[in-house]
């Protein structure tokens, strides 16, 4: 399946209806009690706090997406979900993989919080390279030649 990034900040949803309408699709698919508020509403309320959703783009659709923020020293990843029709095809896995490499491209390590993780997230983080922090409070892919550093998020 040839997977694409494609990142939708609150310009390209404004500009973008179908961007739109799949992300509301993509977290609709999500299990209720892994958002913190219904599909639209989690949506608008990421995108007002200047967060991003680094999608996959198969066929000119979003199937995947994850929520972003970008607090200048790394990206920090949440809400992470795959339309349920796409699931067990590696789109998850693949998605991750550009991911790390947009991250590595802008000089940022990736995190991702563990409180917000299931043990299936965690196994597939760990699968691709995450590793848990000193502190246990996050999974991070470091860059390559980069020491982890202990955030004070």
């Amino acid at each position: 399946m040839p997977v694409t990034l494609h990142p939708v900040d609150r310009g390209a949803c404004d500009v973008d209806a179908q961007a739109r309408t799949d992300l509301a699709r993509i977290y609709a698919d999500a299990p209720a009690e892994r958002l913190p508020a219904p599909p639209d509403v989690f949506i608008e309320e990421h995108l007002s706090s200047g967060g991003a959703f680094l999608c996959a783009r198969f066929n000119d659709r979003l199937i995947g997406a994850m929520a972003l923020q970008d607090d200048g020293e790394a990206w920090w990843l949440s809400h992470f979900c795959v339309r349920k029709p796409t699931r067990r095809r590696g789109v998850g896995s693949r998605l991750l993989t550009l991911v790390a490499e947009a991250a590595s491209a802008e000089g940022k390590p990736l995190r991702v919080e563990v409180a917000q993780l299931q043990m299936a997230d965690q196994l597939m983080l760990s699968r691709l390279g995450y590793r848990l922090d000193r502190s246990g409070d996050h999974y991070e892919l470091a860059l390559p030649g980069r020491h982890s550093k202990e955030s004070p998020r």
